[in-house]
């Protein structure tokens, strides 16, 4: 597959230009039947003025997180589809298989999933970003491989067995030279029935020597996804955020959805900046979001839920987005 078709294949290894600094990471999440999170990240990191190197980083309820660093070597990918190594762990679109030791503990894992939930890719929209993804000087692009899908498997960490049966799981992934300067990202699909999943996140975007707040959510009830994008014509009514949470209102002329986080617990992850993982993101994975869908002509409440063990992740210590 050349770089032309991997635009329509955002979930697949993007291999992108390394003269500036690069990384690509998947980020693989997973909700038992308890409502215990685990995230599960494995990527690539090429600085601009050092060696590359494979990862896979870990984070779990409670703000427990682990990171494994590997040659560069022990990284292979399938060129059409999502199917990659790093060391003896495998990641592809029905599982993964998790076998890692080092400083920060032993951890083996076999997950299956079934069912995947992908984001729509259209000729002239190919995934999340939209018409944004035809864009190529963007700082990080950013793809979701799937909304919802079950997952069922066995984790061993340092000693300790958990069962995933029955759970849930999420998959997206970024690739590009560094994440924003200021984000927020919220992501749950443990509601209180199923069939739905949501993910939104707002982020200072630099531009052409400036910058902007841009922002995307998706609602995916019973099969319909509902999607607020800087490009679909959707504006940002408000946004305000402290230490313990954060809430946003995006409306089109259709519909309004309200976006309300809380309870930040987070674990420490390790984020690149110019393709070297020396950045620090703060992410909970045991935070509760609750969302109001309504239609804007009627006030008819389409959608109202509060979504359980979501990941949460507040960046902006500076207060970049409130100006926004």
């Amino acid at each position: 597959m050349n770089r032309f078709t991997k635009v329509w294949h955002p979930d697949n290894y993007q291999n992108g230009r390394k003269a500036r600094g690069y990384f690509e990471g998947w980020y693989f999440k997973a909700v038992d039947a308890a409502g215990d999170g685990l995230a599960v990240i494995p990527g690539v990191a090429m600085p601009r003025d050092g060696h590359p190197f494979a990862f896979v980083q870990l984070n779990r309820s409670g703000g427990r997180s682990a990171w494994f660093e590997l040659p560069y070597e022990e990284f292979t990918y399938s060129r059409d589809r999502l199917d990659l190594t790093v060391g003896r762990c495998r990641f592809w679109e029905r599982g993964m298989t998790l076998d890692l030791a080092g400083p920060a503990g032993e951890v083996k894992g076999d997950f299956t999933f079934g069912g995947l939930s992908p984001w729509p890719v259209t000729l002239l929209s190919p995934g999340i970003m939209g018409p944004f993804r035809f864009v190529p000087f963007m700082e990080c692009y950013h793809g979701v491989v799937s909304m919802d899908h079950s997952v069922s498997g066995t984790l061993e960490i340092d000693g300790e067995t958990r069962s995933f049966d029955l759970g849930r799981g999420y998959i997206e992934k970024d690739w590009g030279r560094s994440f924003p300067k200021a984000w927020i990202w919220t992501q749950s699909n443990r509601f209180d029935r199923d069939g739905v999943s949501l993910t939104a996140s707002v982020a200072r975007i630099p531009w052409l020597g400036t910058s902007f707040v841009g922002f995307i959510a998706g609602l995916l009830v019973d099969g319909t996804l509902h999607r607020f994008a800087t490009y679909t014509g959707a504006r940002l009514v408000s946004i305000r955020h402290d230490e313990n949470g954060g809430e946003f209102v995006l409306q089109d002329r259709h519909r309004r959805i309200e976006i309300a986080a809380r309870g930040a617990a987070p674990g420490k992850l390790r984020a690149p900046v110019l393709g070297e993982m020396k950045g620090t993101v703060n992410e909970s994975m045991c935070s509760e979001t609750d969302v109001r869908l309504t239609d804007r002509a009627s006030g008819a409440v389409l959608f109202e839920g509060t979504g359980r063990s979501a990941g949460l992740e507040l960046m902006d210590p500076t207060g970049d987005l409130l100006g926004g």
